[in-house]
């Protein structure tokens, strides 16, 4: 290992011969100790998408990032389970779920990420509530999972430090679309935090990184491949992401859109459905449900009964948070000072939603980086997104922007126009849920 270094491990992913299990110990701990500097990581990120590193290179990068610091072990009562997904528009199912299985009797760990490119990430919505801390040492971690079931926080300096470092750096390379590093991203930190069950939810369609069935296909079957073996029980569906999973698009309005399902003000059907399903999944992986069936009744349950309610908002008060926040969500987020509502300009149903360029909207807005440095405004983006197949009369909204100022509000209008075709013909409905690989 002695006669590695960075620019012999990037030649020899960009002349395709591949990444060794000792050149990607090694790449890992430079990233983690800041030998390798970031243009290095930048080029090697780059070689890897255009090249690849095929399944051993996979495993290997994926097992040496995940050692690159701490991996966990635990001593509870119950399994230790997560989930995962690769990125959409209006996602915000991690917030429900995380809840929804520690009311079931697991218990997850959910190290999460923000933003990547068009897609929002779990951790700047949270951080969307006053106070909410996602940066916790290890020791905090177990101490929350142990106490409440659920905590869902960001990579720690001691689990997956070369994953932290290589994430931003895929932010702003424009790298984030690669099998092999969205993969051994993933992986690396899950496998960190001792699961003993994993359900992965990879998306497909306009808004999600993987535009074809072909090739959520090919990045649900690296991972569940991966990772069962790694020694985790591991399930992914494929679900569709032609549009906006939720209403909402954003930080603090998809925050709302959760809480309005946990505390059954208002549900939306295909944010429950995915959560449900997802969950049965996790369930039945963890031994805590016969079935799959019966797991996705328990996490019904869990969602029904305000169980799941209850412990986000014990969760959400020990990372910092309101203590009231479930009660007084609306008045403990921010809210942007312009709203804009965007009506239809003719009558007909929304055939077609450009899902990426929805999210690029949202980033533009305020709600995402485009430079790894940039500061997140919590309160802008889209609400009351009007689904595929939905009717609409001339006049009538289907979108309403929260911006800024003025001027971006135009800018944003504009941008969700054009992401929405209107036709007289009602388009034929999308299966929410296209494949499971498992």
């Amino acid at each position: 290992m002695a006669d590695l270094d960075a620019r012999t491990i990037i030649a020899a992913v960009r002349d395709k011969t591949g990444l060794t299990e000792e050149a990607a110990q090694w790449f890992a701990r430079g990233l983690a100790s800041g030998n390798v500097t970031d243009a290095q990581a930048g080029a090697f990120a780059m070689a890897v998408k255009l090249n690849g590193i095929g399944p051993e290179g996979r495993v290997a990068l994926t097992q040496a990032m995940r050692d690159s610091g701490r991996v966990l072990n635990w001593d509870l009562p119950g399994p230790v389970v997560d989930k995962h997904s690769t990125g959409g528009i209006g996602d915000s199912v991690s917030l429900l779920l995380a809840p929804a299985l520690a009311a079931c009797g697991a218990y997850v760990p959910m190290i999460s990420g923000r933003g990547l490119g068009h897609t929002g990430g779990t951790l700047d919505k949270l951080e969307a509530i006053p106070g909410y801390r996602s940066n916790v040492t290890v020791a905090e971690l177990q101490s929350l999972v142990e106490q409440f079931g659920c905590a869902i926080i960001g990579a720690t300096d001691d689990i997956a430090p070369a994953d932290r470092r290589l994430y931003g750096i895929r932010d702003v390379t424009s790298t984030v679309e690669s099998i092999d590093l969205i993969t051994a991203s993933i992986l690396s930190k899950k496998l960190a935090a001792g699961l003993q069950a994993l359900v992965l939810d990879v998306k497909v369609g306009s808004g999600a990184f993987m535009k074809t069935i072909e090739d959520a296909r090919a990045l649900a079957q690296a991972l569940v491949e991966t990772s069962n073996g790694a020694g985790c029980r591991t399930v992914a569906l494929i679900t569709d992401m032609d549009q906006p999973l939720g209403s909402s698009a954003g930080n603090a309005v998809e925050v709302i859109e959760v809480m309005e399902t946990l505390t059954g003000t208002a549900i939306n059907e295909a944010l429950w459905d995915v959560t449900a399903a997802l969950g049965g999944e996790a369930l039945a992986l963890a031994g805590l449900a016969a079935t799959i069936d019966d797991g996705v009744e328990q996490i019904e349950e869990a969602l029904e009964s305000g169980r799941a309610a209850e412990i986000f908002g014990e969760m959400v008060a020990a990372l910092g948070g309101p203590h009231d926040f479930v009660d007084r969500y609306p008045d403990r987020l921010p809210a942007a000072p312009v709203v804009r509502d965007v009506a239809a300009p003719e009558a007909g149903f929304v055939s077609r939603i450009d899902g990426e360029a929805i999210g690029h909207a949202v980033v533009h807005l305020g709600g995402g980086r485009l430079k790894g440095t940039d500061r997140i405004n919590p309160s802008v983006g889209f609400s009351d997104l009007a689904p595929l197949g939905e009717p609409l009369a001339k006049g009538e909204v289907f979108a309403r922007v929260h911006a800024t100022n003025q001027a971006d509000a135009e800018r944003a209008e504009a941008a969700v126009r054009a992401a929405y075709q209107i036709s007289g013909e009602e388009p034929e409905e999308q299966p929410l849920i296209h494949e499971r690989i498992g």
